[in-house]
Formats: C-alpha cells, structure tokens, sequence
C-alpha cells in the first residue's frame, strides 16, 4: 500500500520522517522488553506453560480495559466488535499470538532459550519476505546484500542445532504472520490488542477457573511470588505488543524485521552467558553474519531517512 508524506507548513515533508523515528523508537523498547522475557517468565517456575499464558491473557484484558476506559474509546472498541472484515483478521492474529506465547514459555521451561533465540533470529527473514509477497516492499542491493548475510547465519545456526528446530520455527512463523497481519488491520494499537485478548479471556478465565476447582492452581495457593508475577504478566504482556504494533504501523514490515534482531540476540546473551547454554564457533560465527547484515541494513535505512527528501521517503514507504 502507497502511503504519501505529510507535509508540514513549509512544504519539506518532515512529519515522514517524525513518524519513522517514533516507530524506530517504539520498536526498540518493544523488542528490548521482549529481550529481557526469559528472566521474567523464568522466574513463574512453578506454574505450567498454559496456566501462565492464561494469566498473561486474563490480566491483559483488565490491564488494557483500564486503559481503554481512561481513554474512553470503548464506543471505538464496539465499533471494531462489530466490523466483520477486521474482526476476522484480528481473530487470526489472536490464534497466532496465543500460540507464539505458548510455545515460548514452553521453551523458556524446557531450558530451551537458545533455540527460542533461533526462532526470532529467522522471524525477521520471514517478515521480508511476507513484506516483499503481500506489501510489494522492496529492497535495495546494500539492503538485499544485509539479508543474505542474516540469511547465511540462521542457516549456520540451523545447522549448528543438530536436530529439527520445531520451538524456533514456529515462534518464527507465528510472530512473522502476526506482524503482518497486525500490519493489514485497520484499527488503533491499543483496540486491536484488546479485542485480541478478549476474544481469548472466556477460555483463559474458564482454564483458570477449572485449576482453582482441581485446587491444582498456582495463584492464591500461598506462593507470593507466582500472585504477584502471574498477574503483572498481563502488563509486561500488553505493553511491547502495544508498542509493537505502534511501530509496525509507522514503518516498512522489512525494517520491523531487522529491528526484530534485538530480542533474539538478548536471548542469546542470556542462554549462553546466564543459563551456561552450549555455545560453539558455529554459534560465534553465525552471531557475527546475523549482525553484520543488521549492520548494513541499519545504516543504508539511517542514511535514507537523514539525507532523503519527500521523493526518498516516499519510495521507502511503499
């Protein structure tokens, strides 16, 4: 879709590029929070990967109802309740999202953060090619040149795994899909996620529920930590999502993809260095191809946006 600059009062175009840095900016936090995740859901040991992502959507939908409430866009919510078209596209994204979270704490629990690591290192290739085939992005060559080095690295780290890779090839293709699907739906950051989780809160509530009458559940149980963190995941759930979404509606699906490299290489950090993960030459090797194409893509994407006038960034927005 072809997006045109808005001009300011002296005709230069600079709300563009505003709104590039403020999705630049949006991302970095969003993925630099998602990075730290491993500590967080590490630490609700303790409590099964489906009770968590339960709590995650429960607690989400009281956190953002506030918000929407404070904001008093509930008529906005309805509104999207009621447009079909967005509606189906949001129940898509809803299934994608639930079942990247159940499969990431899945892996956090299993010791399985370096290959979680893996799964987001392919997401951002994945997320180029869905902006090449659905949004008609395109790249330059200093830009195509950046995706074959990752390339070159998540192949080396594929191979360096040794066995089929399922957890990272499905948080890859979940979360690629749910970006670009995020990206289609034609509604506000903040509504959009709350209809996503409310859509899921009557089987997240009824699964909570049914543990507390099993007296199998781990909230309210005399653990303080898990009643104070299995809530509190509803707010580290909702807020990178929501400034997730901000960003990938203010930026090219292929630049929301190579931002992406952030968290996984937080994840990397923290399974080799923190949790004492394997890690090899191969590994040191593919680290170094994977930042290097982020690298060169970074720097050609900078230099459009500070030397490139309203022609550059109307190019770059298609």
């Amino acid at each position: 879709m072809r997006q045109f600059p808005h001009m300011d009062k002296s005709g230069t175009g600079t709300a563009p590029s505003n709104t590039t840095r403020q999705g630049i900016l949006f991302g970095l936090v969003a993925y630099t929070t998602w990075g730290s995740f491993p500590v967080f859901f590490k630490a609700l040991a303790g409590a099964t990967p489906l009770e968590i992502v339960s709590h995650r959507i429960f607690w989400s939908v009281v956190f953002l109802f506030i918000l929407v409430s404070g904001k008093r866009q509930l008529g906005n919510l309805w509104k999207t309740l009621r447009d079909r078209s967005t509606l189906l596209t949001l129940c898509g994204s809803t299934l994608l999202i639930a079942t990247n979270w159940l499969v990431f704490i899945y892996a956090i629990q299993r010791g399985e953060v370096l290959q979680s690591s893996l799964g987001y290192f392919i997401t951002p290739l994945l997320s180029v090619l869905l902006g090449f085939v659905f949004l008609r992005e395109r790249l330059t060559r200093w830009q195509q040149l950046s995706v074959l080095l990752a390339l070159l690295g998540v192949l080396n780290l594929t191979f360096q795994h040794g066995r089929f890779p399922w957890i990272a090839l499905i948080l890859a293709t979940t979360f690629g899909l749910y970006g670009l699907l995020r990206k289609l739906a034609k509604v506000d950051a903040m509504i959009g996620l709350t209809v996503e989780t409310l859509l899921l809160s009557p089987f997240a509530l009824g699964y909570i529920l049914y543990l507390a009458n099993l007296q199998q559940s781990n909230f309210l149980s005399g653990t303080l930590r898990l009643d104070i963190l299995l809530p509190l995941s509803g707010v580290v759930t909702a807020v990178p999502l929501l400034l997730f979404v901000g960003a990938a509606r203010r930026l090219q699906l292929s630049t929301i993809g190579f931002l992406q490299y952030i968290t996984p290489s937080l994840h990397f950090i923290l399974a080799v260095g923190l949790y004492g993960e394997p890690f090899s030459q191969g590994h040191f090797i593919s680290f170094l191809f994977i930042w290097a194409g982020l690298g060169i893509y970074s720097g050609d994407a900078f230099w459009k946006i500070r030397s490139g006038g309203p022609e550059t960034l109307r190019r770059n927005s298609r």
